[in-house]
């Protein structure tokens, strides 16, 4: 009895509110932290010396800011797996990230992930995915959580010579993103709709900000810039730190078949240059409330002359009795604008 022929668009609307918790914890490691701070050139102490304030105080080396993301990579790619069911998921653009950090990643937590659909419409004729995601530590505090925005591209008749190049280039577990147009579309295993106890994760206070000070900091007061360079030895680097093997980001071939110039840089990637951007001028690198990012524009890192990003951020608003302020922080390539204008930084400030 052949399988019915699903519709893409509505198995993923029935599979909207269902989720997938990872089946292990992960286990964060101290040189994890220090080799993950290296990939994305993020320097600051905490993340490197034991004995810095920083991470003496937390009881261990903190991770970068953008560190839980690959593994919400990967329980995100599990989750595709069963609800973007019929779609390419090669052909997947992220639009929007917004990271929300509730409690510092220290070495030796154990981190479980829990992602779901949180929403699924049609845009202008494109179909557009909401992710959620929540990233909780073996005390069942949650310390990080994410929205993800993604555009999904349907499989194409005559795309096989796309496909057939992708499944020759990609590593073995990334198989899954490369649709084989041979095979009929099948539906995926089940996914929880319910997830016992992941309800019940607890919300603690932050620890008080000890960084820059409100005093120090007005509204328009701008950041230093900073100009960071990409090779394609730091996208190779990257991509196995993070797991993230895509071809787009080191095969020339590949990038060119599915119509970029060139390779590109992670979106990822991008986000934790920016993420260490704003932790070292604001010096505590646990003081960061969210970080919205609306990618605008690919970075491309060319054979030899690479890329060079550079980093500029402006105080657009600032409240002296909660401590709390809002940066605007832009992002460019070559005269090009890599963030959108609604990049924005909220962080937490030293009381006078």
């Amino acid at each position: 009895m052949e399988s019915p022929v699903l519709a893409p668009a509505a198995h993923a609307t029935a599979m909207v509110g269902h989720h997938y918790v990872t089946e292990d914890h992960y286990v964060v490691g101290r040189e994890k932290i220090r080799e993950y701070a290296k990939a994305v050139q993020d320097y600051h102490p905490a993340h490197h010396d034991e004995s810095d304030e920083f991470a003496s105080a937390a009881g261990g080396l903190l991770a970068p800011l953008t560190f839980a993301s690959p593994m919400g990579m990967h329980a995100q790619r599990t989750l595709l797996e069963r609800i973007a069911v019929g779609y390419d998921l090669s052909r997947l653009i992220q639009t929007d990230q917004i990271l929300r950090f509730h409690r510092p990643i220290v070495a030796g937590d154990h981190l479980i992930c829990d992602i779901s659909l949180d929403s699924f419409q049609q845009v202008r004729g494109r179909d557009m995915m909401v992710l959620e995601s929540r990233v909780s530590n073996q005390r069942n505090e949650l310390v990080h959580s994410a929205s993800s925005t993604l555009f999904l591209g349907h499989r194409r008749d005559g795309a096989e010579t796309l496909a057939a190049t992708a499944r020759g280039l990609v590593a073995h577990d990334m198989s899954s993103i490369v649709p084989d147009l041979a095979q009929p579309i099948q539906p995926a295993g089940p996914v929880r709709a319910s997830v016992p106890g992941r309800n019940r994760l607890v919300t603690v206070e932050p620890p008080t900000p000890r960084g820059r000070r409100v005093g120090e900091v007005s509204v328009g007061t701008e950041l230093p810039r900073r100009t960071v360079r990409l090779t394609r030895g730091d996208l190779v680097n990257y991509a196995g730190v993070s797991g993230d093997g895509n071809p787009i980001h080191w095969s020339d071939e590949f990038a060119t078949l599915i119509g970029l110039d060139n390779v590109v840089a992670h979106g990822i990637l991008t986000m934790g240059l920016g993420a260490g951007y704003i932790t070292s001028w604001l010096r505590d690198p646990s003081a960061v409330q969210e970080y919205s990012v609306r990618f605008a524009n690919p970075v491309y890192v060319g054979r030899l002359a690479g890329a060079t990003i550079t980093f500029a951020g402006t105080v657009k608003s600032l409240d002296p009795e909660t401590g709390t302020a809002v940066i605007a922080m832009n992002a460019s390539c070559e005269g090009r604008r890599i963030f959108g204008h609604r990049t924005a930084v909220k962080v937490r400030l030293a009381q006078d």
